[in-house]
């Protein structure tokens, strides 16, 4: 799949600030006054800019409000949903940890759910798609949760714990790459199921079906080399994970920053591969596979 600069930006910052919420809005990091301005302000901003940057890949960013009306069957609506009742939930919330004000903590135990929930929602808009079967198995939800919970408490300045879900990503990230390189084989996809003419004997492309580029190429066939996309795996790992995870085990503050700053780069290098490496059945009509 094409990488595209703003759903890898929606992703990565929309799933961070809804982690983060879900710390503050649990009390796990407790602000008040100024800083809580600061923290809320900053979980919101990470929240509301990546999903106004997924509106830029819209064919009509002026259509993204039909979004909300498909939530039945869709997953892109059930997180539209999700968002917004988290973002207005958790509003009085980070007011009254402004202002100096309090709430039931219920209140503030559903907006932490909500906030997770978000981020669920978006790991299912990919993870149902079975003509991408790199998406399409369980490990992609717990990816997204994973980045979300571990990127959430190194904001949150959660120190060992933060240290703990960082090491756990590792391993996920790990996971994610070792059975999405399988998928595709388990899928069975092939060019004889793609075109129904297995039945005849073995498929292959005599001729391109048109002699431009298409939508189709454009946005559903990208390649990436092996050995680029084994560096960027690495670094993906090291960066996103391992880096971060010593950084935050030594605390301070200085240092939990320039984990964060280091856990965005790998985690944007993730997020990367995520749509790079992920291939539609599509390319079996185009001989891609």
């Amino acid at each position: 799949m094409h990488p595209a600069p703003s759903v890898i930006l929606f992703t990565v910052l929309s799933g961070l600030g809804f982690g983060f919420m879900a710390y503050l809005s649990l009390g796990l990091l407790l602000v008040q006054g100024g800083w809580a301005f600061v923290a809320w302000g900053l979980a919101y901003a990470l929240a509301v800019g990546g999903l106004l940057a997924s509106t830029t890949h819209l064919g009509n960013p002026q259509r993204a409000l039909r979004a909300f009306t498909q939530w039945r069957s869709s997953w892109l609506s059930r997180e539209a949903w999700a968002a917004v009742a988290t973002l207005l939930l958790l509003a009085p919330v980070a007011l009254g940890d402004w202002v100096g004000f309090g709430l039931p903590y219920f209140w503030r135990l559903i907006g932490g759910a909500l906030a997770l929930a978000t981020v669920f929602c978006t790991s299912m808009i990919y993870t149902q798609i079975k003509a991408v079967p790199r998406w399409h198995h369980w490990l992609t939800p717990v990816l997204f949760m994973g980045f979300a919970l571990a990127g959430g408490a190194l904001l949150g300045l959660q120190g060992g714990f933060a240290t703990l879900l960082l090491v756990i990503l590792a391993g996920i990230l790990a996971a994610a790459f070792a059975v999405g390189d399988k998928q595709f084989a388990r899928a069975g996809a092939s060019m004889e199921s793609a075109t129904g003419l297995g039945a005849i004997g073995s498929v292959s492309v005599f001729e391109q079906p048109h002699t431009g580029e298409n939508y189709l190429l454009r946005e559903m066939i990208f390649t990436v080399g092996r050995k680029h996309a084994a560096k960027l795996r690495v670094i993906a790992v090291i960066c996103a994970a391992l880096i971060p995870a010593a950084l935050a085990l030594m605390g301070g503050l200085t240092l939990t920053l320039l984990a964060l700053i280091v856990h965005l780069a790998g985690a944007f290098a993730a997020r990367w591969l995520f749509f790079a490496e992920a291939e539609h059945v599509v390319g079996l009509y185009y001989g891609k596979r």
